[in-house]
């Protein structure tokens, strides 16, 4: 059984309904789709059936008969409640089950009249206004890019590439080629810098979460339409971040901050870089002689660095930034000290739904 495998079986064994995981409370997550999008590339892979049943029966519990999702409120104009979504499509090719393609259309509803940015993107939530966060691209524009490509007879893709366009344009940082975190565009929040709007630190998880948005909308789009800038942000982030990782080849929580009191070695952001890596040699936007040796130390670090094995023979992923986020009830400030504040947890599910994403791409790329 190779790694990829291993760990969905790990993963099946613990928590065979994500829902029902520790802090979920049968909540409508983006989470999950983290985690069961790595399903749906083993899937894909083997087609042992065992994984698309993992995807369906964690799906099923909220999707009803009238495509209706339990705990969803669309006029919530929540992005992150979008990216669970992702895995209807697979389900209505797989089944046929038209529920599925209705919950669909509930998510692209959402899009419709989700409020946006004077330029055009959306909100990362209606009660974050005026903001983007890196977040919100890997929640909401895969999603969006595949609707369009699967159901509507127009096919404009344009409105997906604007979001990456307007994003890349204000969070990218000249100095070290990075990505901050988030941008006020009214440069009201207590976290934004008066004079530019930006958050004030690079987080490795949400640098992972943009570089999988644009790896995964590539995927979908690049024999559709123009999808050069995808490629520049997948390929000026990743050598970016090369000065930053650590000898074994993982990164830091936060990422630039790589000798300072309290910093880790974080888990969910160097799997999603590994992803990324893989993913991109894969499509062949990385050449695969320069970035395989850098793909194979990150790829063993993750090991070295997180994973351990239970006497069940279960995989354990460790060092796992819990949640962070910007601004809202708890007037989160985005300093340094509150992002190496919050709990670092095992098997958080945005850490090993990553992790397992990336296992997969990586055995793509070394068969």
């Amino acid at each position: 059984m190779n790694w990829s495998e291993k760990l969905a079986e790990s993963i099946m064994a613990r928590t065979p309904y994500l829902y029902q995981d520790k802090g979920y409370d049968r909540k409508w997550s983006y989470d999950y789709g983290v985690v069961l999008k790595g399903f749906q590339l083993l899937w894909l892979k083997t087609k042992k059936k065992k994984y698309l049943d993992f995807i369906q029966t964690n799906i099923d519990y909220f999707v009803q008969d009238d495509g209706t999702i339990k705990g969803y409120d669309w006029e919530e104009f929540n992005i992150d409640h979008i990216n669970t979504g992702k895995l209807f499509f697979i389900l209505y090719k797989e089944t046929g089950d038209v529920k599925y393609r209705k919950a669909a259309e509930t998510c692209a509803k959402q899009l419709v009249s989700h409020p946006r940015t004077s330029e055009g993107v959306f909100w990362h939530k209606a009660i974050y206004p005026w903001q983007i966060w890196l977040d919100g691209l890997y929640m909401g524009a895969p999603f969006y890019a595949e609707f369009i490509q699967t159901f509507p007879s127009k096919k404009d893709y344009q409105d997906v590439l604007r979001q990456f366009e307007v994003s890349y344009q204000h969070l990218f940082d000249t100095k070290t080629n990075l990505l901050f975190h988030a941008w006020d565009e009214k440069m009201e929040q207590p976290w934004a810098d008066a004079e530019t709007g930006l958050s004030h630190h690079f987080w490795s998880r949400s640098i992972g979460w943009y570089l999988m948005a644009a790896v995964d909308t590539y995927e979908l789009l690049h024999e559709e339409v123009d999808s050069r800038l995808l490629v520049q942000i997948l390929t000026t982030t990743l050598e970016a971040l090369l000065p930053y990782q650590s000898e074994t080849g993982t990164w830091y929580q936060v990422t630039t901050e790589t000798t300072r009191k309290g910093n880790y070695l974080e888990a969910s952001g160097s799997s999603m870089f590994v992803y990324a890596m893989a993913k991109g040699i894969r499509l062949g936007i990385l050449e695969k002689e320069a970035w395989l040796p850098q793909l194979q130390k990150s790829h063993q670090g993750l090991f070295d660095e997180f994973v351990l094995e239970t006497k069940e023979g279960w995989l354990n992923l460790n060092k796992n930034c819990q949640v962070a986020g910007l601004g809202g009830a708890d007037q989160r400030d985005g300093s340094y000290a509150y992002y190496i504040s919050e709990p670092i947890v095992c098997n958080d599910q945005k850490g090993v739904g990553a992790f397992l994403q990336a296992l997969v791409e990586v055995e793509g790329v070394s068969e």
